[in-house]
C-alpha cells in the first residue's frame, strides 16, 4: 500500500523533479506535487510525495525529517486527509446592522448626522 507524505519548509526554488530524486533514494516514488499559489503560480513552500509502500514512506520520514535541503530544514511527516471547511470565506457582513441611529457614534452615518430639510 502506498504512503503519502507531507513535505514542508521547501525552498521556493525546489522543483518536483528535485523532490522526486530526493525521495527516490528511499523507495519507489509514485507521485510528487508541489503546491503553488493560484494567482502567481509560485511555490507555497510545501508539497506531497507518495511512495509506493508504507515501509519506504517510513524510511523517508526517518531519513529526511529536519534535514537541511536548499538552506532550509524540511518537515516530513505522514500526510493527513484534508478536513472539510477551509476554502474562500464568505462576504461576512455585519450582524448588528452597523452604526446607524446611535447618538454617540462619532459622526459615522447615524440618521441625525444628515440634514434632510
Amino acid at each position: 500500500m502506498s504512503k503519502k507524505l507531507y513535505v514542508g519548509n521547501l525552498s521556493w526554488g525546489t522543483t518536483e523533479d528535485e523532490l522526486k530524486d530526493l525521495f527516490a533514494v528511499h523507495g519507489a516514488v509514485e507521485d510528487v506535487k508541489i503546491i503553488t499559489d493560484r494567482e502567481t503560480g509560485k511555490s507555497r513552500g510545501f508539497g506531497f510525495v507518495t511512495l509506493t509502500s508504507t515501509e519506504d514512506g517510513d524510511k523517508a520520514i526517518s531519513a529526511l525529517h529536519e534535514q537541511e535541503i536548499g538552506g532550509r530544514k524540511l518537515t516530513v511527516n505522514e500526510a493527513r486527509e484534508k478536513t472539510g471547511g477551509g476554502g474562500g470565506g464568505g462576504g461576512g457582513g455585519r450582524s448588528s446592522g452597523g452604526a446607524g441611529g446611535n447618538r454617540n457614534n462619532g459622526g459615522r452615518g447615524g440618521y441625525r448626522d444628515h440634514n434632510y430639510n
